[in-house]
């Protein structure tokens, strides 16, 4: 059982890595994006698209524990 785990896993990451892969050769066209009147340089779609991926991948968690961290009640003793 163990050992159909680790296939299972070892299978679905090449699958996973191909996919991505995939994507990125797929799209090479360079482009540019305009953001508030600020040109950034010309990269491929697939470079944007990853960025934008890890950008959300690690808001998400840091604004879940900021929330945390508001919503906690303060453990001040009183005296």
């Amino acid at each position: 059982m163990r050992n159909l785990k680790r296939v299972l896993l070892a299978l679905l990451v090449l699958l996973v890595v191909s996919a991505v892969l995939a994507f990125v050769l797929e799209n090479q066209q360079q482009v540019s994006l305009l953001f508030l009147g600020w040109a950034g340089p010309k990269l491929p779609v697939s470079v944007i698209a990853v960025a934008a991926l890890l950008v959300g991948m690690l808001m998400g968690p840091l604004l879940g524990w900021l929330l945390r961290l508001v919503k906690r009640p303060s453990r001040r003793r009183l005296a």
